[in-house]
């Protein structure tokens, strides 16, 4: 029996296929369940027709997205942090950081279609892809630099940040100097 699926199935097909499958399982499964439709002249004319005009609601979506992607391929994003002796971080910049700060830029973004494999663990300037839609990828650049260096922010959060930075090499300094002397 050929029937148009309504959803997706694992091993059998995807919404709109129009499969041959045994008639028993279209019968018993398939159809009672409201997974499948007969495939009769009338619901392929109206499969037919949903799909063009799907595929123009698609397009639209897709510039839209395209858009939105070439807005968010520009932002650059800067995390300092605090490290140790040899430049290590302490913590990590994960992709929660990083949906923080594209929120933060005027952008909504899943935090699951961000494709980080791993969080961040060393400083420098990476890529990370955020997955928009099937084929719409948007790059973002992420920068960890330490706390303290020089930062690409409004004058404002500079000078706040300076007097907090010049507290903690204080405190850095007091700790270095109880390693030296133990050491």
């Amino acid at each position: 029996m050929k029937v148009i699926l309504q959803e997706n199935m694992d091993n059998l097909g995807y919404v709109g296929d129009i499969l041959d499958v045994a008639n028993g399982y279209a019968r018993n499964y398939l159809l009672p369940r409201r997974k499948a439709l007969e495939a009769n002249p009338r619901n392929v004319k109206a499969l037919e027709h949903a799909k063009r005009l799907t595929g123009h609601k698609a397009k639209k979506l897709e510039h839209s997205i395209q858009d939105v992607a070439d807005k968010l391929s520009k932002v650059s994003l800067t995390f300092p942090v605090q490290t140790g002796k040899d430049g290590k971080l302490f913590g990590s910049v994960t992709s929660k950081d990083i949906e923080e700060g594209i929120v933060a830029q005027g952008f909504e973004v899943d935090r699951r279609k961000i494709q980080l494999d791993q969080p961040i663990k060393e400083l420098g300037t990476s890529t990370v892809p955020i997955k928009l839609h099937r084929d719409i990828i948007a790059n973002v650049t992420v920068s960890v630099i330490r706390k303290g260096e020089d930062q690409q922010a409004p004058e404002p959060v500079e000078a706040a940040t300076s007097e907090g930075d010049s507290e903690g090499v204080s405190e850095g300094e007091g700790a270095e100097g109880t390693e030296e002397a133990e050491g």
